[in-house]
């Protein structure tokens, strides 16, 4: 989930795991905690683009590391705060709840996490975009009515513990509108006469109301969306995959690995001579049904013995675009 989220997902089980003992302060520490993970980000920097996307949400989004690193970070923090009635285990406590609350979040996004790092399972509910308003404004603001409280007040943690109901609640209804979802799109497939080896279902963009299906039909993919306000059949778009585009490219080591990145969901095109590997995951940069660039592309310039994999970049205007055609194919438009 992006930033915020996880900022106030840490505060709120900060202020659940030692709140009575020290008051705000188990709000920042939660914090910290809920964002360390994230800074996995920072190898990019340092790496290739294909190790920068495997070392995102791995191993720093496991349980391993977790409970490796809570009791380091616990240390540092009693240090720190010596005048404050917690001890070195208390804080270890805290560190551990906000390091894990934060993949298990994530986990129920389309990207996922490495939970079980460092075995190669990826664990993606797939209910929730990686922002959604309805999972962090309500959390938000029970988190700021807990924060004015004294530490001392039963209103605090009732106010606390309200939130972290709240979207804990909100992500179960994520689980059902997907099944929902699920059932309606495979409904249309089989009006259609539409036969298929596989299929996932995720959100789009910021909302649990539109859905989007990436659709296996062997030598293609279909894409469409579907929303609960919808009153006209679902239309799919097709993609050839294309894999054979890649020639003796497919044999390289990194083509390998971001196959294993995309699970098998990805095209392969031919622009001008250039390739581009496509994933579809995370679906079209617009909603229009002629759309063929994707949110996450990657152009693939052969070398000597390597493949050079450089990301595409996003322009603002198709953000602006792309928002306002969600809002009105939301509502069934």
């Amino acid at each position: 989930m992006d930033s915020l989220t996880q900022i106030v997902l840490g505060a709120a089980v900060g202020e659940a795991v030692l709140g009575k003992k020290v008051g705000n302060k188990a709000m920042l520490y939660g914090a910290i905690a809920g964002t360390i993970p994230d800074l996995d980000i920072l190898a990019n920097h340092f790496t290739d683009t294909v190790s920068a996307i495997e070392w995102h949400r791995g191993i720093s989004h496991s349980v391993f590391f977790s409970l490796l690193f809570a009791p380091v970070f616990g240390w540092l923090i009693y240090k720190l705060e010596r005048k404050q009635a917690a001890s070195w285990k208390d804080w270890s406590r805290l560190m551990f709840w906000g390091l894990f609350t934060h993949p298990l979040l994530d986990a129920f996004t389309t990207w996922g996490t490495q939970l079980f790092w460092p075995f190669n399972y990826k664990v993606a509910f797939q209910s929730i975009f990686v922002i959604d308003p309805l999972y962090t404004l309500p959390f938000l603001v029970f988190l700021i009515m807990a924060m004015v409280q004294k530490k001392d007040s039963p209103k605090r943690a009732r106010y606390n513990r309200l939130g972290l109901m709240v979207s804990t609640t909100y992500l179960g209804i994520t689980l059902l509108l997907k099944g929902m979802a699920y059932m309606k799109i495979t409904q249309n497939l089989e009006d259609q006469g539409i036969a298929y080896e596989q299929m996932t279902v995720r959100p789009a963009p910021f909302n649990t109301i539109l859905w989007a299906a990436n659709i296996d039909v062997g030598d293609a993919y279909l894409i469409g969306n579907y929303s609960f306000f919808d009153q006209q059949p679902i239309q799919f778009s097709r993609y050839p995959k294309n894999h054979e585009l890649l020639g003796d490219l497919a044999s390289q080591d990194k083509i390998g690995r971001l196959q294993n990145i995309t699970e098998g969901w990805f095209t392969i095109v031919d622009n001008n001579g250039e390739l581009f590997f496509n994933d579809l995951r995370f679906g079209l940069m617009s909603l229009e049904a002629e759309e063929e660039r994707f949110a996450f592309s990657y152009k693939l310039t052969p070398l000597e013995d390597d493949v050079l994999v450089e990301e595409t970049p996003k322009l603002k205007r198709d953000a602006k675009l792309l928002l306002s055609a969600l809002w009105a194919r939301m509502w069934g438009v």
